[in-house]
């Protein structure tokens, strides 16, 4: 049976790394407190209630999407879709289908960012492979008026960042429910994650600053990397009850 994404992929390498996730986690979770359909997450509660939980669960059907067989993928989708489903009924009303895209487009864009963060800029052949790959995914839960292009997305992107984003009251209320069940000092760290990692809109109206400490361990990275020392580096920044559900991420020996 084919596979969703193929081996040697720079999505299966993106994908298959907890650190290059826990950075896409991150940008997200900043991105989307800040995005005008947020009142969605709090309609049912679970996001609020275990948003770093609920936020890992998000990326975690995102991978078994990237390392799954063409037939498993398309299951896995349907699912989603279905979760959707229930949630528009039980509101009685439909998720905007700019919600659908501006969720899609985040997953293109942190798993871009967060690659380049820590490793290298991608080649043109990559950018192109990654969005194609996550457009596809777009159109099996038929997502309307994806771009067709790598450059065409990049327009549309800036564009949803410039309209669909505001600070509100729901952006505050989820950040204290992320510093509640992070704890204060692994709180600030997230915000520091953040802002090496988000776009500069989103940066300016969360009010954070690239110029934090953070940004000068990057260069060390790859010492940490060749020394085998990322489990370590979670188990120190990540709350106990997630640490095993990050490690799950790990799939570096078959990307």
């Amino acid at each position: 049976m084919r596979d969703f994404v193929e081996k040697g992929s720079i999505v299966r390498r993106i994908w298959a790394d907890p650190d290059l996730i826990l950075l896409v986690f991150a940008g997200s979770a900043a991105e989307f407190a800040l995005n005008r359909a947020v009142d969605w997450l709090f309609f049912t509660g679970k996001i609020p209630d275990d948003p770093i939980g609920r936020f890992f669960s998000t990326v975690a059907y995102a991978q078994k999407i990237v390392f799954a067989e063409e037939n498993e993928a398309q299951v896995i989708i349907r699912r989603i879709n279905a979760i959707h489903a229930g949630v528009e009924r039980a509101r009685e009303q439909t998720i905007p289908d700019w919600a659908y895209r501006d969720v899609l487009y985040m997953l293109v864009d942190y798993s871009r960012r967060a690659f380049e963060l820590l490793h290298r800029p991608l080649t043109g052949g990559e950018k192109t492979e990654l969005y194609a790959t996550f457009r596809r995914l777009g159109e099996m839960m038929h997502i309307p008026g994806l771009p067709t292009e790598y450059a065409e997305w990049q327009t549309d992107r800036r564009r949803h960042l410039e309209r669909d984003l505001e600070h509100t009251v729901y952006t505050k209320d989820l950040y204290n429910r992320y510093r509640q069940h992070l704890g204060e000092w692994r709180y600030r760290l997230l915000l520091d994650v953040q802002a090496l990692v988000v776009p500069h809109r989103v940066r300016r109206l969360l009010n954070l600053s690239a110029e934090n400490p953070l940004s000068y361990l990057i260069w060390s990275y790859s010492i940490v990397n060749g020394l085998g020392l990322q489990t370590l580096a979670r188990r120190a920044l990540l709350p106990p009850e997630q640490r095993e559900a990050v490690e799950r991420l790990n799939r570096n020996q078959i990307a």
